[in-house]
């Protein structure tokens, strides 16, 4: 398959070119458009019970899209639901990623998509859950973020500190400690930014420049509530 980002910025699509017999794997509701060779199936990744944790643990959706070129060669074009970038990432079949709930938009066929679990202060503290997405195998891998996508590149021992809200995707070689964003609970709490993760490399963390949590706050003020 060939991937190419169209429209670069806060409203891109993805375009995959699949040959004949080629699939991939995409979010639920993704595709936009596609030739007529492209055949749309409902999938349950990982069988019944992959799925259903995926979406009880995750938030993630109980079923992807598996889109087939069974007539031919075609194209298929995807886009994210909320505002915000792309990145194509290409897996070497050695090198994971930890993906936060919202990140996974299409893989290819080869990548394997299982939920993991954080220890119990990353989970709930961090804001990300207590279960995130580990993302392996070969292949194509293309997530989407709420704004635009930021790429941070750590060497070994190297440190970063992201807000907890900003994460979208790390490599697994990193790790990283949750701990408050000021020296005492108070500053961090009426700094508003609470907590953050301390990031150690080597590895690559993709953030992204948009808050849903704060942005969702934002739009709440807006909405008339009823007496």
């Amino acid at each position: 398959m060939k991937s190419e980002i169209l429209y670069p910025g806060a409203f891109p699509m993805v375009r995959i070119e699949l040959a004949a017999g080629e699939h991939i794997k995409a979010e639920s509701g993704a595709m936009v458009a596609s030739s007529p060779t492209i055949d749309v199936e409902s999938k349950m990744e990982g069988g019944f019970l992959g799925a259903l944790s995926r979406k009880l643990l995750t938030g993630e959706k109980f079923f992807f899209q598996t889109l087939r070129a069974t007539r031919g060669p075609g194209e298929v074009l995807l886009a994210p639901t909320v505002p915000g970038e792309i990145v194509i990432i290409e897996l070497d079949g050695v090198n994971e990623y930890m993906v936060q709930k919202d990140g996974f938009l299409a893989g290819a066929e080869a990548v394997a998509i299982e939920s993991k679990m954080q220890s119990l202060s990353r989970g709930l503290l961090g804001g990300e859950g207590l279960f995130i997405l580990k993302i392996g195998g070969k292949g194509t891998l293309v997530l989407n973020s709420f704004g635009a996508i930021h790429k941070i590149e750590l060497k070994p021992e190297q440190e970063y500190i992201v807000d907890n809200s900003h994460l979208v995707a790390w490599s697994a070689t990193t790790s990283y400690s949750i701990e408050k964003a000021s020296s005492g609970w108070v500053a961090s709490i009426t700094s508003g930014e609470g907590l953050v993760c301390r990031f150690r490399g080597p590895g690559v963390v993709y953030i992204q420049s948009r808050n849903p949590g704060g942005f969702g706050n934002w739009i709440r003020q807006f909405i008339p509530v009823s007496e």
